[in-house]
C-alpha cells in the first residue's frame, strides 16, 4: 500500500525580517509515520516545524513564500482559519509547560476553549487523552490535584495529553525529551511509537540516536536548507550526501 502524503512543503522560503532562514524546502510528510528533523543548532529545523502550524505568524516581521499543504490545502493562504489549523496540527514544546491548574483542567483546556461544556464528554476525553499519553494509571487518583506537582517526564506526557484532547491529525514535537532524564525519555519514545497508529508525527530532535529509534523517515537540515530526506535506516547507514554523512559520523555539528 503506497504511503499517503499528509503534509508537504513546496519551494518553501521563510524570512525573519531580511534574514532568509529557510531556502527552497521541498519535503513530504507521510500519514501515520514519524518524520524526524535533524541538523545542527540554527539549521532551520525548528523554524520549519513552526511553519507547519503557523506559530511563526506570532513573530513580527516574518514572511513565507511557497506552499505548505495539509491534505492538499495550502495552509499559507491568508484566508485560512489559523485557529482551526492549530486544532488539526497540535504542538508539544521542548520544555513541559503545564498550566497552573489541575491535571484534569490542563487536559480539558483546549476543549473548553473550543466551547465544549458537557461534563460527561469532557471527562471521557480527558481520560482517553491521558490513556493515549500513557499517563492515566499514574495520575487517576489525583486528577484534581495541581499539574505542577508532577515530575518533569509526567508533565511532558500531560502536555502531550493536552495536545491530543482536541483530536489533532498531526502532532508536532520540538525536542520533546531534551529536558528529561533517560527513563522519562524512553517513555516519551515508546509513546511516540504507539501514537503514530492514530497520528502523523513530526519531531525535531538534537539526538541522532533518538531519531534513529523513533522515526520512519529522517530529514537532514543544514544552514536553512534541506540537504537530504529518506527512510531513517538509509539516512543513517548509506546517506547519499557527504554533508549528511559528515554530520551523522560526528565530523561537525
Amino acid at each position: 500500500m503506497p504511503d499517503t502524503v499528509k503534509m508537504a512543503a513546496k519551494s518553501l522560503n521563510f524570512y525573519y525580517g531580511r534574514f532568509k532562514a529557510l531556502h527552497d524546502i521541498n519535503l513530504t510528510v507521510n500519514e501515520h509515520q514519524v518524520t524526524a528533523l535533524i541538523g545542527p543548532s540554527g539549521c532551520g529545523k525548528s523554524t520549519f516545524l513552526r511553519c507547519l502550524n503557523r506559530m511563526n505568524d506570532l513573530i513580527p516581521g516574518t514572511r513565507v513564500e511557497g506552499e505548505l499543504l495539509l491534505d492538499g490545502e495550502n495552509i499559507v493562504s491568508s484566508s485560512l482559519d489559523v485557529v482551526e489549523l492549530r486544532r488539526r496540527v497540535g504542538m508539544v514544546f521542548q520544555k513541559p509547560n503545564p498550566f497552573p491548574k489541575t491535571i484534569f483542567e490542563n487536559v480539558a483546556y483546549g476543549l473548553r476553549v473550543g466551547g465544549v461544556s458537557d461534563n460527561t464528554y469532557l471527562s471521557q476525553q480527558v481520560e482517553k487523552s491521558l490513556k493515549s499519553a500513557a499517563l492515566f494509571d499514574e495520575v487517576k487518583d489525583r486528577i484534581h490535584d495541581s499539574a505542577l506537582g508532577l515530575s518533569g517526564g509526567q508533565q511532558q506526557r500531560l502536555c502531550i495529553a493536552r495536545a491530543l484532547a482536541i483530536e489533532p491529525e498531526v502532532l508536532l514535537m520540538d525536542e520533546p525529551a531534551s529536558a528529561l532524564d533517560p527513563i522519562a525519555t524512553q517513555k516519551i519514545e515508546e509513546l511516540i511509537h504507539d501514537l503514530k497508529r492514530n497520528f502523523t508525527i513530526i519531531i525535531v530532535t538534537h539526538s541522532m540516536q533518538q531519531a534513529a529509534r523513533v522515526s520512519d523517515r529522517t530529514a537532514f537540515f543544514y544552514m536553512g536548507k534541506l540537504i537530504e530526506v529518506d527512510a531513517t535506516e538509509t539516512i543513517f547507514t548509506r546517506p547519499s550526501q557527504k554533508q549528511t554523512e559528515d554530520y551523522i559520523t560526528g565530523r561537525f555539528g
